[in-house]
């Protein structure tokens, strides 16, 4: 459970960094969210978590 935690903590500084650092950045990509094909970001997602899941297999490995 710590390392669960550990991994929410760690999500929420970077999320956080994002709204702090570059706040239009992140207006102007949440305004181009909707012209993207669902099936793309479907997509996006899943390479995201397999990549997520890979690089903590390999850490924790």
């Amino acid at each position: 459970m710590s390392d669960f935690l550990t991994g929410v903590a760690f999500f929420l500084i970077i999320e956080g960094l994002v709204y702090a650092l570059a706040p239009r950045l992140l207006v102007r990509m949440a305004k181009l969210l909707p012209d993207i094909p669902e099936g793309q970001l479907r997509l996006s997602g899943l390479v995201a978590i397999a990549f997520g899941v890979a690089l903590v297999w390999l850490l924790r490995g």
